[in-house]
């Protein structure tokens, strides 16, 4: 458990911030960003509104603190594929790490960096601009890393790392929307092994399937 730090001087917090910002990133996930008022934000979280501004500031601050929560944890499944040792296996763990983050019985469907604030408000642009930055974050990682597997010839030099990242991280986030309207987990699978069967791999890379 994190320490609970310190609010005004010379007053501890009376919470846990890490299982605050835990119960706010569920809040979000399920409601989005608009669709998540300070009240049901502060009541999952167990705290006043005061001492939300005090520990994390505004809302839009709040929700900036959530996403960094929701991508060192449900959504790491990303940035571990990266380290895998091919692009081919690189993409593999990101699809079917996709299915398996947004089809948790335990948690919200679909995927908290793609529907929490595609569509919002002039109140929710900050949070809709935050989430662009944290897509196209996203996507220049992974052109970075299939230019690399291109440099270490693990890709043909016809490949095109910005289409084929492109290509991925589309199938991804269709992924998390097919989730969020209740598609099952084999379904999902099932589309992520068509779209790496549709990708043209090098012989050594055709036959490798997916962990469930």
């Amino acid at each position: 458990m994190a320490s609970t730090g310190t609010g005004r001087v010379g007053r501890p917090r009376e919470f846990d911030t890490d299982e605050a910002l835990e119960r706010a990133l569920e809040v979000f996930w399920e409601k989005g960003y608009e669709g998540a008022s300070l009240s049901e934000l502060t009541g999952a979280m167990g705290i006043t509104k005061t001492s939300m501004y005090a520990a994390f500031g505004n809302k839009e601050q709040l929700f900036r603190k959530v996403v960094e929560r929701y991508t060192a944890g449900p959504a790491s499944y990303g940035m571990r594929a990266l380290e895998e040792p091919t692009a081919r296996r690189v993409s593999e763990a990101l699809l079917h790490g996709a299915v398996r983050a947004t089809t948790r019985a335990e948690v919200p469907s679909g995927c908290l960096g793609v529907q929490s604030a595609l569509t919002t408000g002039e109140s929710g642009l900050p949070a809709r601009e935050a989430l662009i930055d944290w897509r196209n974050d996203a996507r220049v990682r992974l052109e970075e890393r299939f230019e690399r597997a291109q440099t270490e010839g693990d890709l043909p030099k016809n490949q095109d790392p910005h289409g084929l990242a492109m290509f991925v991280m589309t199938v991804a986030y269709g992924i998390a929307v097919q989730a969020a309207s209740g598609r099952s987990s084999e379904e999902l699978h099932g589309v992520a092994d068509a779209a790496l069967g549709a990708i043209g791999w090098p012989d050594s890379e055709t036959n490798i399937t997916h962990l469930s």
